[in-house]
């Protein structure tokens, strides 16, 4: 099973998580993206700026308040569903996964000198899992 950039969106992450490690075989793959929790926390997803324009710094807070988050994507308003990293994991491991790889990427050297990539090394936006079912 493969999803990116969809889990973010979903309510019960427990309840699909829970269906899908009894859909999914022994052996079987399941592999994720989501917004990383460091970038879902807040919930602007939008950097902090001084008055001239400036970045100053990306907000994290309310990490470990779970819940629905309210961002603007693509100029229209949407919700999204803020989760811990702990929780990300737990859940995937409570319902028979064994985890593979947890990547934060990042991006390569040879981009930094598009304009505000030098920026995105400065918090986590993605997250990304790759899981087996035991």
């Amino acid at each position: 099973i493969f999803s990116y950039l969809a889990f973010h969106y979903v309510a019960d992450f427990e309840g699909l998580m829970e269906r899908i490690g009894r859909w999914i075989a022994p052996g079987g793959d399941l592999v994720f993206s989501v917004e990383h929790p460091g970038f879902t926390a807040y919930g602007s997803q939008d950097w902090y700026y001084d008055e001239t324009g400036n970045i100053l710094h990306f907000p994290v807070d309310r990490y470990y308040y779970e819940g629905e988050r309210e961002a603007i994507f693509l100029g229209e308003k949407v919700i999204k569903y803020h989760r811990t990293l702990t929780t990300y994991l737990t859940v995937l491991l409570e319902n028979g996964f064994e985890l593979r790889h947890i990547i934060e990427p990042q991006p390569p050297e040879e981009m930094m000198d598009i304009p505000g990539m030098k920026d995105e090394m400065r918090r986590p936006m993605m997250l990304l899992v790759g899981a087996v079912k035991r």
